[in-house]
């Protein structure tokens, strides 16, 4: 048995509400021996999405929930320390599933694959990993911009919105706007990164504002928000305009289901559509999204940050910040230094 001792987050009990920090416990266990074909992971950086919050919930979703007293369902980057397999190699930095924990045994029914040689562990759980490829996917899937689309981002100083609303950039979009809160969020949208304006809906009626700088409606409404914001864009749409479903965080913590949107019916008047999507649906074609982000992030028409905050006994405070508006871009929680 080796003598390394695991810390590990696990689920205490379910969140009613508002996600807090005593849902979790903290534990420590031995790490076991490696048996065949295994490998042993040091995790470095943890990974944190508004989705995260659904998996606590004990309902039918596109993955099992986590069980009460399970290590805290999480993507992490990681370096291979020990292995008993031919494919992974001690040195070898890897991502997968692996939990708020320090060490990860892989193989079987937890595995982990290799990073691309030269992407950065924080790259590979931001632009270049699963966040990049939501704004890619959810934008060019099932937005389908045109040349010279309005497209109208909800959450966009987040990690996928952020993003979301450079891609547009990219493919033509006459005009992007970014809704995000606070007056620095929306600065760093249109000052760095390129969004053609943004509203603070803290400050400002999101309504009207919309109505001003779409005059000719939205084409694209990219939603990582739901609730009034959805309803604010609903009322602004174009002719045929689209609505991506990308999350909904503003109703992820409520104790009952919120109201659905109450001017759905625009999409009707509009000949509109709205459809959701889960980032696994498209993984088939991650390579090609994986080419067209690392180039556009190496001429550098995709910006990026990653907000880092470190040790593992933050973990729980660092998954609170997405619901306290705190994280600018991509919300991480630095662990360890690479092992080797």
């Amino acid at each position: 048995m080796s003598n390394r001792k695991n810390g590990q987050w696990r689920l205490k009990t379910r969140p009613v509400g508002m996600v807090k920090t005593t849902d979790f416990e903290f534990v420590t266990e031995p790490v076991p021996d490696l048996e065949a074909n295994e490998f042993l992971v040091r995790n470095l950086y943890f990974s944190f999405e508004p989705a995260m919050r659904g998996w606590l919930n004990d309902v039918e979703s596109y993955v099992p929930p986590v069980q009460i007293n399970e290590v805290m369902r999480a993507f992490t980057v990681g370096q291979v320390i020990e292995s008993d397999t031919p494919d992974f190699s001690p040195g070898d930095f890897v991502q997968g599933l692996l939990g708020w924990q320090e060490y990860a045994i892989c193989g079987g029914a937890l595995g982990a694959s290799k990073l691309a040689a030269g992407i950065p562990p924080q790259l590979a759980l931001s632009v270049l990993g699963g966040t990049g490829l939501t704004a890619y996917f959810g934008l060019l899937e099932i937005g389908k911009p045109d040349q010279g689309d309005v497209v109208v981002v909800s959450g966009a100083a987040g990690a996928t919105g952020s993003v979301a609303g450079q891609i547009a950039k990219i493919k033509g979009a006459s005009k992007v706007v970014g809704i995000a809160g606070g007056a620095q969020k929306c600065a760093w949208l249109t000052d760095e990164l390129g969004f053609d304006a943004a509203i603070d809906y803290k400050t400002e009626n999101v309504e009207d504002r919309l109505a001003t700088l779409c005059p000719e409606g939205i084409n694209i409404f990219f939603d990582n928000v739901g609730g009034s914001i959805l309803d604010d864009a609903l009322t602004n749409m174009a002719m045929h305009g689209r609505v991506v479903l990308c999350g909904a965080i503003s109703g992820y913590n409520d104790e009952d289901l919120p109201p659905g949107p109450k001017k759905y019916t625009q999409l009707i008047v509009q000949r509109g559509r709205m459809e959701g999507f889960i980032v696994f649906d498209y993984m088939h074609k991650a390579h090609e999204a994986m080419q067209d982000l690392s180039t556009w992030l190496s001429e550098g028409r995709i910006k990026h940050t990653e907000d880092v905050q470190e040790g593992i006994e933050n973990a729980p405070a660092t998954f609170l910040r997405l619901f306290q508006g705190k994280n600018k871009g991509k919300q991480l929680l630095k662990i360890a230094d690479a092992p080797i």
